[in-house]
């Protein structure tokens, strides 16, 4: 094999690993696990409003200052394969990992999750919510 041909290999081989570790286990997030996962799509009320956009994506990671979030992923649509069963009608997700129930309910009531919905929800038209524990 060739140094170019074992590079390829090694570096094809390494992102496996990684993305079959990434895969393993329960909702596992920077070597943590967190059990309960809650995802927010929103839409904003002006589609295709960067400034919006912006603006909301800046709201949601104000989030991440509550005690009880393990991790927070703030995310816009992915340019992936068009899909019957891929949904790219929102504008802005997050992802929010906690350790148990009692976490993801202490963040929906605190302070900064009751301003962030004062604050932005003007900027939205819609809002879903996933919420999910490990089996």
């Amino acid at each position: 094999m060739n140094e170019t041909n074992r590079r390829t290999f090694l570096t094809a081989t390494a992102a496996l690993c990684a993305g079959t570790v990434t895969a393993a286990g329960p909702f596992p997030v920077a070597g943590k696990k967190y059990p309960v996962v809650h995802h927010v799509f929103f839409w904003l009320k002006n589609a295709g409003n960067e400034t919006d956009r912006k603006k909301l994506i800046e709201g949601v990671k104000t989030l991440k200052a509550i005690d009880t979030v393990g991790e927070l992923h703030v995310g816009v649509v992915a340019s992936t394969e068009k899909r019957d069963v891929v949904d790219n009608s929102w504008d802005v997700s997050e992802l929010i990992f906690f350790k148990d129930l009692a976490a993801q309910a202490a963040y929906q009531v605190h302070p900064v999750h009751q301003a962030f919905i004062k604050n932005y929800g003007h900027l939205w038209s819609k809002v879903i919510v996933y919420d999910a524990t490990e089996v």
